[in-house]
């Protein structure tokens, strides 16, 4: 199975999707490094990142970067 847990402990890379004006979706489990040297662990399949800073969860995306109507 490509991309199983067993596969990314071997040095296997991890896929992360840029998307413009949004998060980039990384493969998971991830673990975030943040400015102050704490650390955010995610188990899901797939997370996305906030680029924009404007989410309350930040580092995880909330789609607080969309435009409202």
């Amino acid at each position: 199975m490509p991309n199983s847990p067993s596969d990314r402990s071997s040095g296997a890379p991890r896929r992360v999707c840029v998307q413009r004006k949004g998060p980039l979706l990384m493969e998971g489990p991830v673990e975030v490094e943040l400015e102050d040297g704490s650390v955010v662990t995610s188990d899901r399949f797939r997370v996305a990142l906030c680029t924009c800073r404007r989410s309350r969860r930040y580092p995880w995306c909330d789609t607080s970067h969309r435009d409202r109507t």
